[in-house]
């Protein structure tokens, strides 16, 4: 009988060694498919370690944001970050999977928790941007319930807004599990 891998998501510092590794492998991941796609080569290696080093995710922290790992078979897999905006919104960034993970649920599920923990911050809505060439997060957001809507931010590589509302009424039937905390 085959042995059913199952997914995990927990809270993680968004300083430790887990973090930073899911950190670097996403950002690295949308910066080289903004330069392949717009300049023709991938993101020169002196900018990818300046700009990995200038957003360490301090705002994941507690207690205004979470930053949640999730883990296939035990094995680090993917992230999600929240952070409190306002006392009513919440922004989801930061969701990532590693290449190998991906088709297995793990986005749903981390998306899934991230809305929890918004909740848990006291969101009553999500909101969140990305860009056109990330078909695959556009595509999982409209399919989770986010709408596309005006702009919220003035980042210069956003080009898509989305929001959802999180109210009590909103909540799906079947809620995600509760999250646990990862330990250092």
């Amino acid at each position: 009988m085959a042995r059913m891998t199952t997914w995990s998501i927990a809270r993680e510092p968004y300083d430790s060694t887990v973090a930073a590794a899911l950190w670097r492998a996403y950002y690295t991941e949308v910066s080289d498919r903004w330069y392949l796609l717009h300049e023709g080569h991938r993101t020169d290696p002196a900018e990818l370690e300046r700009e990995i080093a200038a957003e360490t995710g301090a705002e994941l922290a507690p207690p205004k944001g979470e930053l949640l790992v999730a883990r296939y078979a035990g094995e680090p897999a993917g992230s999600a970050g929240v952070r409190l905006l306002t006392p009513d919104t919440a922004e989801l960034t930061r969701v990532f999977l590693y290449e190998d993970m991906r088709g297995r649920g793990g986005a749903t599920l981390l998306v899934r928790a991230a809305e929890q923990a918004a909740r848990a911050l006291g969101a009553r809505r999500m909101i969140l941007d990305t860009r056109a060439d990330l078909v695959e997060a556009r595509t999982l957001y409209a399919r989770l319930g986010y709408r596309e809507t005006e702009r919220h931010n003035q980042d210069p590589y956003a080009e898509h807004w989305f929001t959802k509302d999180l109210s009590p009424a909103s909540v799906p039937a079947a809620a995600p599990a509760p999250i646990r905390t990862a330990r250092r």
